[in-house]
């Protein structure tokens, strides 16, 4: 059965919950905000399905990278609304075009991040735009397979762990599913987000990556509240990794490990397409699989060929985890104690958001 001594081995993907015949294994909440599972020992049948489907206990071989691309949506409305260039509402309207399902992390009626599906391009809004909490993936697995079994066409996307997660759960190969990985600095405690949202009135929305005052410098709209990322509390200590789940240091999924046909992520610093010069986001894609590359002909998105190595070096987390802080277990310890105080501790005197905060001066000196 699974039995985590470590947290650092477990990602919460959530696939030994969805395999377990005996249904016996649940996610519970540890004190910092995260969901580990906790196995019934006596309901278990030491069927040792749930540790055949862990990333951590199966860790996969690595793929190459077949190709890489630049691209960005057509529609400037939906490109807009998207974190980055909007191809991931590109490869959505293929798939529903044919039939198809698209899964996706969305916020519920509680804004907290759950994985949810729709075959409607009305319901594709919920599920644009980066949610920086890692999403409860519920009955998304179970669901994805009923839908391949019945020979719809899916298109899952989700964090490297999410899609190694999903891979090892079907145990076989679908010819209908297409996986997309999302490049992912790591994952921040859904406890901690929530904790964040209190005291912030009656929230309508929330946007992660507002680019009314850019891409590049985005803001976080949080119901009437906006601030620019490096002047978010929440978004500091995610960018300098102190509210991550403690398994994203050393993610066993990355470098392709997840085995997803395509990776999708922002192009930062590469400057491939002469059209999206106007800070209004592009996308670079790699493709992992031949699939991915015949769905990305199939999907009639202008695409620019550009180097891999360009791309991932000029975003570390297509590929690598995240450092750990030195003050990791500090800041937890403080946090259980004073959160408001420690997010803002952590946030407003970081050094991560003096950077920020300088490369800002910087570019409107250049500009």
């Amino acid at each position: 059965m699974i039995d985590i001594q470590d947290k650092s081995q477990c990602c919460g993907c959530g696939a030994c919950v969805g395999r377990c015949p005996q249904a016996c294994i649940t996610l519970t909440e540890d004190k910092n905000g995260f969901l580990y599972p906790h196995v019934d020992a006596d309901a278990c049948v030491d069927c040792h399905l749930c540790e055949q489907v862990c990333p951590f206990l199966n860790e996969k071989e690595k793929q190459e990278t077949l190709a890489c691309f630049a691209a960005i949506h057509p529609d400037e409305t939906i490109r807009y609304r998207s974190s980055s260039g909007g191809v991931f509402s590109v490869f959505a309207e293929r798939i529903i075009g044919h039939g198809g399902v698209v899964f996706g992390a969305r916020f519920n009626e509680k804004w907290e991040v759950v994985h949810g599906y729709t075959d409607t391009l009305e319901g594709l809004t919920a599920f644009r735009g980066s949610k920086y909490v890692q999403s409860v993936i519920g009955d998304s697995y179970v669901q994805a397979e009923q839908f391949l079994k019945q020979g719809r066409d899916v298109l899952f996307t989700g964090t490297p762990c999410q899609i190694a997660g999903l891979k090892l759960f079907l145990r076989k190969d679908y010819p209908n599913l297409v996986a997309v990985e999302v490049a992912c600095h790591g994952v921040p405690s859904p406890g901690v987000w929530r904790n964040y949202l209190k005291g912030r009135g009656d929230v309508n929305e929330v946007h992660f990556r507002d680019k009314s005052t850019g891409w590049r410098d985005y803001s976080v709209v949080i119901g009437k509240q906006k601030r620019r990322h490096d002047d978010d509390d929440y978004m500091a200590c995610y960018l300098t990794n102190h509210n991550m789940r403690e398994s994203c240091f050393a993610c066993p999924c990355k470098q392709g490990k997840s085995h997803a046909d395509i990776l999708m992520a922002d192009l930062w610093g590469v400057k491939a397409l002469p059209s999206a010069r106007d800070d209004k986001g592009a996308s670079a894609i790699l493709a992992y699989s031949n699939r991915g590359l015949d769905f990305l002909q199939q999907c009639g998105l202008e695409l620019t060929a550009v180097d891999a190595v360009s791309v991932i070096r000029h975003n570390p987390s297509i590929n690598g985890s995240a450092p750990k802080p030195k003050d990791y277990e500090l800041f937890w310890k403080k946090y259980s104690k004073a959160p408001d105080w420690t997010l803002k501790r952590y946030g407003s005197l970081s050094f991560t958001k003096c950077v920020l905060r300088l490369k800002r001066m910087i570019r409107k000196v250049l500009k």
